[in-house]
């Protein structure tokens, strides 16, 4: 599932091609992608003939805002991405959503599973959405480790599974917060409120260096090429991983073999020698 790097990178390119463009028409084929709204004509009629002002991210979503004061919320799921094409280039399965630009491109959204979606929200909607309740962004605005240490108090769920529920920091999902716990040296099965305020400033470190890094090379895009940037490349944070997916093999800091559980369903990765 495409995680907080993989959407900024995402918003950066939407941000260059969408920004005071119009989007003159807009089809939706694919019911799921529309699900946050009363019906697919609704996504239909609040975007047609609206001109986008900015594109933002919290966490894990796009957030962008039109001239009318409706807010557009994408999320990308496990699969979904954006592209910004000519109109008359191939278009490639999965397309589910397709909006043409007054500048002449077509802007795609292509989600082979359909988990992502597309919603436009007028403002109380958007207050009764669940970017209301998400945390802090993860990389462009963190806690600081006395609140982060203030929202783990007393919480016996593991660190790994309150990092995946995005109250606490929004963003980070099953990649990076595995490779933020390996940096930090925490394990990722530790009670969240059994983590001291030391431990907690030195994870916030690790989050943010390991977002940075994966940003910098156009997020991880792993074999079965389920993220891929608008540009059709792929991203090349891959090699730069630590422990996610490497299970059997020795950890690039003590040469211990890299571990793998299972946390709320998803695999976790971590070394038993650093992550004590």
């Amino acid at each position: 599932m495409p995680e907080l790097p993989e959407v900024e990178i995402t918003r950066r390119h939407l941000e260059a091609a969408m920004t005071g463009r119009r989007l003159t028409s807009v089809q939706v084929n694919h019911p799921r992608t529309a699900r946050f709204n009363a019906s697919i004509s609704e996504v239909e009629q609040r975007l047609e003939g609206r001109t986008v002002v900015s594109v933002g991210r919290r966490g894990k979503f796009l957030v962008i805002e039109l001239d009318d004061g409706h807010t557009v919320v994408g999320h990308l799921g496990m699969s979904g991405r954006f592209a910004v094409a000519p109109p008359l280039s191939g278009v490639a399965k999965h397309t589910h959503l397709t909006a043409m630009l007054d500048e002449g491109s077509e802007l795609r959204f292509i989600d082979p599973r359909t988990f992502g979606f597309i919603s436009v929200l007028d403002e109380d909607e958007l207050g009764e959405s669940g970017l209301a309740r998400l945390g802090p962004d993860a990389w462009a605005e963190p806690p600081t480790p006395d609140e982060m240490a203030r929202d783990l108090q007393g919480r016996t769920a593991s660190i790994k599974a309150l990092l995946l529920e995005q109250g606490i920091v929004a963003g980070l999902g099953n990649i990076y917060a595995d490779e933020a716990l390996h940096v930090a040296g925490i394990h990722p099965l530790r009670p969240g409120g059994d983590i001291g305020l030391e431990e907690v400033a030195r994870l916030l470190e690790a989050i943010g260096s390991v977002l940075d890094v994966a940003i910098s090379k156009g997020g991880t895009t792993l074999g079965d090429l389920a993220y891929l940037l608008p540009d059709g490349q792929a991203g090349e944070n891959l090699s730069s991983l630590r422990v996610y997916g490497r299970e059997g093999e020795p950890c690039p800091a003590c040469g211990t073999a890299v571990e793998r559980t299972i946390v709320r369903a998803r695999s976790t990765h971590y070394c038993p020698s650093c992550q004590t």
